[in-house]
């Protein structure tokens, strides 16, 4: 017989002891070049440096709107390099952060910034053909037809 006021039904068990802390199941080393995410972080490489190059290619006649695209650029870059080396050189198993949620982040947030940039860049380009007044006279394209080119495949 059991003592006045025990039961016979065990404890129920700590909830969390069945939750076991996100594993990163992105790989690490060169392994991550093979993912879909090593992917993506390469092309935001290669692409950044792409547009990088090619907006500061142009003279930029609107300041505010295409300094937000270099922006973009520059710091997603740097940013993509950083990402990519957290996986390449293996920090990624030391430091105790849900990868697959942080990767998922990350390029959403790149997405959304580079969508943004895109958006101001075409704008830039839409205004080719309007000129640019410099006295009574003398009448300049905001773009040149070289600087339109560069503008375009920037933007694209």
């Amino acid at each position: 017989m059991l003592p006045r006021g025990a039961s016979s039904m065990p404890p129920p068990p700590n909830p969390a002891a069945y939750f076991p802390p996100p594993r990163v199941t992105l790989p690490s080393g060169l392994e991550i070049l093979r993912t879909y995410s090593g992917a993506v972080i390469f092309l935001e490489i290669l692409f950044g440096t792409i547009v990088w190059i090619l907006v500061a290619a142009t003279q930029i006649p609107l300041p505010l709107l295409q300094g937000w695209v270099m922006f973009v650029a520059v710091t997603s870059w740097f940013l993509s390099i950083v990402f990519l080396c957290v996986f390449l050189f293996g920090y990624a198993n030391r430091i105790a952060v849900n990868w697959n949620q942080a990767d998922f982040i990350f390029h959403g947030a790149t997405f959304v910034c580079y969508f943004g940039a895109f958006l101001l860049q075409a704008a830039t380009t839409s205004l080719h053909h309007f000129p640019r007044r410099f006295n009574s006279t003398t009448q300049e394209k905001i773009l040149a037809d070289h600087e339109y080119n560069i503008s375009i495949a920037a933007s694209v």
